[in-house]
């Protein structure tokens, strides 16, 4: 298999398993409580109607796939963000 240092890219890491965008609100929905209602709203001309990213390049060039399932990095990322101190938070500085 060839290096990192061999191939150059774009190469996509995204997650082959394919949901649906409202599949995935109605699961943040769920995973954070929230009372939040999805909105359905004509899609833009040029949105893609499938978002299943081909990561063959990632395993071939890189050896590399996810290997965490969309529920568990949600949960693990809703976590991160419980556990902040937003009274510490400093949002950053705009770039002028």
């Amino acid at each position: 298999m060839a290096g990192p240092d061999d191939f150059v890219g774009p190469v996509n890491l995204g997650n082959p398993d394919e949901f649906t965008i409202l599949e995935l609100a109605h699961l943040v929905i769920e995973l954070t409580g929230s009372r939040a209602k999805v909105v359905h709203k004509d899609l833009p001309v040029d949105d893609p109607t499938r978002r299943r990213p081909d990561i063959r390049l990632a395993k071939e060039k890189l050896g590399w796939e996810p290997t965490t399932k969309l529920r568990e990095g949600l949960e693990k990322t809703i976590a991160w963000f419980n556990a902040l101190r937003w009274e510490e938070y400093r949002a950053p500085t705009p770039n002028y």
